[in-house]
This record gives C-alpha cells, sequence and structure tokens, in this order.
C-alpha cells in the first residue's frame, strides 16, 4: 500500500524567460515534503535564486506552476537586511507587526525565538554593536517569528567565516529538529548541502534543470563530527561529480 506524502512546495514544469529574453529555467520539476530539508546547488547563474523567488510569489513562472502550502513562507537572504535604527527585538518583531499582530503576542513571540537562536539578553542592541553571526541570527528569528511552515534559504551563510560558518550550519539543523519545518536551501557549497539536508538536489548551468537528486540518510539532530566521516565524504563527492557534470 503507497503512502501519501504531503508536500510543502512543488515546481511542475517551470520555464522561466525573462524580458530580456534570458531563459534562467527549463522544465524543472522539484518537490519539497512536508518536514523534509531540499538543499539545490548549481553553478552560478543557473537560476537557483529565481527558484526562491517564484516559490516565494514574488515573480511567476513562464510555463509551468509553481505550488506552496500554506500562508506563511520564511525567507531567509545571505545579507541580513536588518534596520540598523531598530533594536534586535523590534527588528525580529517587525513580520508580525506587519501582518498586525497585537503588540503583546508579537513581542512574546519574538522573545521566544530569540531565545531559541540563542540570543536572549540581545534584545535591546542594535544590529551594528553584533556580530556577522549574530546578526544572521537576528535574521533568522525575524523568519521564525511568523511560525512559517516552508522556509526559503537564500545562501544565508555565504558571507560568513568559515568557522562562524559551521556553527550556523549546526544551530540551524538543531533548530530544524526542534521546529520540523520544510525548507528549500540554496548554496554553491555542497558539504554545507549534505550537512543540512535530507535531500540534495543538483541543477545544471543555465537554463537551470535538475540534473540529480541524492539522498541523505544521516538523521538530525547531526553531530558536528559527521562532515569527517566516510560515508559524509561519499555522497558529498557524488553530488561534486554532478555538479562538475552539469556545469558543462
Amino acid at each position: 500500500m503507497s503512502v501519501m506524502v504531503e508536500t510543502a512546495l512543488r515546481f511542475s514544469g517551470v520555464d522561466k524567460r525573462f524580458p530580456n529574453g534570458t531563459l534562467a529555467l527549463t522544465g524543472v520539476d522539484l518537490s519539497v515534503a512536508a518536514g523534509e530539508f531540499v538543499s539545490v546547488v548549481g553553478p552560478s547563474g543557473c537560476g537557483k535564486s529565481t527558484l526562491l523567488r517564484l516559490a516565494s510569489g514574488l515573480d511567476s513562472p513562464t510555463a509551468g506552476t509553481v505550488h506552496a502550502r500554506g500562508d506563511s513562507v520564511g525567507f531567509v537572504f545571505q545579507d541580513a537586511t536588518l534596520l540598523p535604527w531598530r533594536s534586535v527585538l523590534a527588528n525580529v518583531e517587525l513580520p508580525a507587526e506587519l501582518a498586525g499582530t497585537p503588540k503583546p503576542e508579537r513581542r512574546e513571540r519574538a522573545r521566544e525565538v530569540l531565545e531559541l537562536v540563542g540570543l536572549d539578553g540581545f534584545e535591546k542592541q542594535l544590529p551594528g554593536q553584533l556580530s556577522g553571526g549574530m546578526r544572521m541570527r537576528v535574521s533568522l528569528a525575524r523568519a521564525l517569528v511568523t511560525r512559517p511552515s516552508l522556509f526559503l534559504f537564500d545562501e544565508p551563510f555565504g558571507a560568513l567565516d568559515e568557522i562562524t560558518r559551521l556553527r550556523m550550519q549546526e544551530e540551524l539543523q538543531r533548530i530544524l529538529s526542534e521546529q520540523g519545518f520544510s525548507a528549500l536551501f540554496i548554496t554553491h557549497s555542497v558539504p554545507e548541502a549534505v550537512y543540512l539536508s535530507n535531500r540534495v538536489v543538483v541543477m545544471s548551468a543555465r537554463p537551470g534543470r535538475v540534473t540529480a537528486s541524492f539522498d541523505v540518510p544521516f538523521p538530525h539532530p547531526r553531530p558536528a563530527d559527521l562532515r569527517y566521516e566516510p560515508a559524509f565524504a561519499a555522497i558529498a563527492g557524488e553530488v561534486s561529480a554532478a555538479l562538475r557534470g552539469g556545469a558543462r
């Protein structure tokens, strides 16, 4: 007997051509199941960020369909994009404030997610007083405050130093284990994709299309030293080989 799996996000036969004639995506079929973390890797310019714009509803496909389940989608960018004049707490409250959530409720939610990302005690700080890693934690907390069932990540750790990046990966997969959300995560780092994901999808050079998909069998939460295990290296090697093939 087959088991029906609820889908959080689905691209079906998606093409995207921009007004200047550039074909960014062609024939993309990609799904994210409820509670699944899917990373996408591919060469620069292959349309990875375009996928996120389509998933978030900021843009529309030229052909095919994109369906995202649920009313609330969390979006985390490479740049933390915080308002410099608002405190950490006020930045995190902002999406709930814009949604019309009463102040006591949104303040309570903001404090809860700041504790979740390890920033309780920093509520009154301004973004300029924080390190890059801490600003990214604020950005993640801001996305969590509306309790989305689907997260879209556009290379959120790409600008961080290596040590901070590894720590943020560990924090994110801890939060994933606690919250159980679905995610589509864009990255240029194969080890990052394998460490975080239930599945890694490889895209070709532009026009982007899905060329390979790899299941990652390790349960969450994952220990930091998993990155040095032979089984981890084997999957990362397969993804890298597919990435090299798709770039040609």
